[in-house]
């Protein structure tokens, strides 16, 4: 089996550390891949400080990966080596229930498995994710990457990008449809890139002031301070649909009376502790919904890439060296990034 090395969490309360594992030969429907660039989700801190529960250390965190392929097993007919590819959030699934069989491998009725502190299915124990100079995974979970795109950028697509892309395109955005987006993070600033390029027109919700020209820039046409109760009504009973990014608890009240008649607000970020109870008069004043949405399956993440590669979107990136995640962790629970670290893999180096 070949050698691979990492960082790694060896307990909830450590820093990330250099760390050498072994990855599976490629079985007959595995392609191999050589990791080019990583992106630094706040899932994978979450996992690496155990905040969700249940993480098993060690833990080598990363699921935003795109690379090249090395190897293929004998019977993998859709990459060969050299290759642009990606993997994103899964490495497997059941493939046998009905949600697999429809393409929707995230809500498998008996879980898919994730990129890192998955069910190792081949080896025993735990996945280990991109944080790392190489992967193994079955050739129906990774996808296909342009080489139009920067590759760094392409990186949190598969992560922050099928989660923005994925509610939008369920909730049938399109032009003429008026989309909020609450918070300009990570997952916010490409959910404004994504509604924008599908033709809505994008109303950015934020409590910084100093973020406007920003929001502008990545193609909100309206920035509201969420703040301001002026503001906010406004735009009372306007919304088609609104996603909200926020991985804190908040009112959600305050978004829910922006929909107008059968709107919807779509929960993808995730708080620690839950968010308060919604007034139920707010969603049937209006027969509003509230929703959550999680990733996509592989082919909706493929079809999402492939509509970011003819749009010419990338994520907004901050490159790091591997030996600087520690101090990434701590700027990104600041909020000080705009909008995703991406881990450079070529400075990994073997100790």
């Amino acid at each position: 089996m070949p050698k691979a090395i990492g960082f790694a969490a060896q307990a909830a309360d450590q820093a990330l550390e250099y760390f050498e594992f072994e990855r599976r030969d490629p079985t007959a429907d595995d392609v191999e891949i050589e990791i080019a660039y990583c992106g630094v989700c706040h899932s994978d801190l979450h996992q690496a400080r155990n905040e969700w529960g249940g993480t098993v250390f060690p833990c080598v965190p990363g699921h935003e990966i795109v690379g090249k392929v090395t190897r293929v097993g004998n019977k993998v007919s859709k990459y060969k080596v050299g290759d642009t590819v990606g993997v994103g959030c899964m490495v497997d699934s059941c493939r046998t229930c009905a949600n697999c069989e429809d393409g929707y491998e995230q809500y498998c009725d008996n879980g898919f498995v994730g990129t890192y502190n998955g069910e190792d299915k081949h080896m025993g124990g735990v996945t280990f994710g991109g944080y790392s100079n190489r992967i193994t995974v079955a050739q129906d979970f990774v996808l296909k990457v342009s080489d139009k795109l920067d590759l760094a950028g392409v990186a949190p697509l598969l992560c922050a990008g099928i989660t923005t892309y994925s509610p939008l395109r369920h909730w049938g955005v399109t032009k003429g449809h008026k989309v909020g987006v609450v918070g300009l993070g990570g997952l916010g600033h490409m959910a404004v890139k994504i509604a924008k390029a599908m033709g809505a027109e994008v109303v950015l919700f934020t409590t910084s002031p100093n973020k406007v020209d920003d929001a502008k820039r990545l193609g909100a046409d309206h920035v509201v301070i969420s703040k301001d109760e002026e503001q906010m009504k406004a735009w009372r009973n306007s919304l088609d649909f609104i996603l909200n990014t926020v991985a804190a608890p908040h009112d959600l009240d305050a978004y829910l009376t922006l929909l107008r008649l059968d709107g919807t607000m779509t929960l993808v970020g995730v708080p620690a502790e839950s968010h308060p109870s919604p007034a139920v008069f707010n969603l049937i004043a209006k027969r509003r919904s509230l929703a959550g949405s999680l990733i996509g399956g592989i082919a909706e993440t493929q079809e999402m890439l492939d509509f970011c590669a003819e749009h010419g979107i990338t994520s907004d990136i901050e490159m790091i060296a591997m030996d600087e995640i520690n101090e990434a962790y701590e700027r990104m629970l600041k909020s000080d990034v705009k909008y995703r670290f991406v881990i450079d893999m070529a400075t990994l180096k073997q100790k």
